[in-house]
């Protein structure tokens, strides 16, 4: 499994930041390299979710919770 987690800053307050897992492999198509190179699916994510800024994001591979790719 292949995730995609962002970091989202909120337009308001740009100090005010969070994580949030956008996908997972589970759900759509995602290669390591797709992930690495900023995959379709952080765009379509970020159009439907207009009050936040993106201001990272990192790919995660298998179960683990700490920081992949």
């Amino acid at each position: 499994m292949i995730k995609i987690i962002a970091v989202l800053c909120s337009l308001a307050s740009p100090s005010n930041c969070h994580e949030q897992i956008v996908t997972t492999s589970d759900f759509a198509q995602i290669s390591v390299q797709a992930c690495l190179m900023g995959a379709p699916q952080l765009a379509e994510w970020m159009n439907q979710h207009p009050a936040e800024r993106l201001a990272a994001w990192r790919c995660v591979i298998g179960d683990q919770g700490r920081r992949g790719i």
